[in-house]
């Protein structure tokens, strides 16, 4: 998949199936014809100005089925006079979509012979519908609540199996008052020697579970 933008406008990516894996991404141009509609000559003649593959970009779109970015991203200008453009190649693979609402546990399991790679993993708040059984409306208001997390991470990744709870004192407290929900995708991967190439080889693919605790409160 490849997707480009022109200007400042929002930078979209989705995946109807599976989760987002951006390959490269390039900011500012690189030949005179894209995004070249009605801008002078000198706006689009340098071609040798970009910034490729800011690992902020990859941090926020990977893991995801939809993710939206801005120019704004890029600190750095790589040419003032010159339109700019992001243009982004990136891959739609197969994933296991866990979701699991606050104070309860999130088992990652994968098969015999396979191990856990974690894509994304995201502790806060983004939909108003998710985990809000017998939650007063006040707790789901705030939907703009969230904070990727590298803790799930940090403690799976290479594991058969493993759990981590959906906890503020594990993975932070993005927004005090908001009931929220952690949020992951992962894949399981064959095991594998060191020097031995390997291949993604999820059987379960799209699989969304969610978790939830009926008796838990917010302290």
């Amino acid at each position: 998949h490849k997707a480009t933008t022109c200007g400042n406008h929002v930078h979209r990516l989705s995946c109807e199936t599976g989760v987002i894996i951006v390959q490269n991404s390039l900011y500012g141009r690189a030949d005179g014809e894209t995004c070249a509609g009605g801008k002078t000559a000198e706006e689009v003649a340098n071609t040798a100005c970009s910034l490729e593959s800011h690992p902020v970009y990859f941090c926020r779109c990977n893991g995801k089925k939809v993710c939206e970015v801005t120019p704004a991203i890029f600190t750095t200008d790589p040419c003032n006079d010159t339109f700019k453009y992001l243009e982004t190649s990136y891959s739609c693979v197969p994933a296991i979509h866990l979701i699991a609402c606050e104070h309860s546990l999130a088992h990652l399991q994968c098969d015999a012979g396979q191990i856990i790679h974690v894509y994304h993993a995201d502790f806060g708040r983004q939909d108003p519908n998710i985990c809000s059984f017998r939650r007063d409306s006040a707790q789901l208001q705030n939907v703009k609540c969230s904070r990727p997390t590298n803790k799930v991470a940090e403690r799976c990744n290479g594991s058969n199996s493993c759990s981590i709870q959906a906890e503020c004192s594990v993975l932070g407290n993005a927004c005090p008052n908001t009931y929220k929900y952690l949020e992951l995708t992962y894949t399981c991967q064959r095991k594998y020697l060191k020097g031995e190439s390997h291949t993604v080889c999820d059987t379960r693919g799209g699989k969304k579970m969610i978790l939830t605790h009926s008796c838990s409160n917010i302290h």
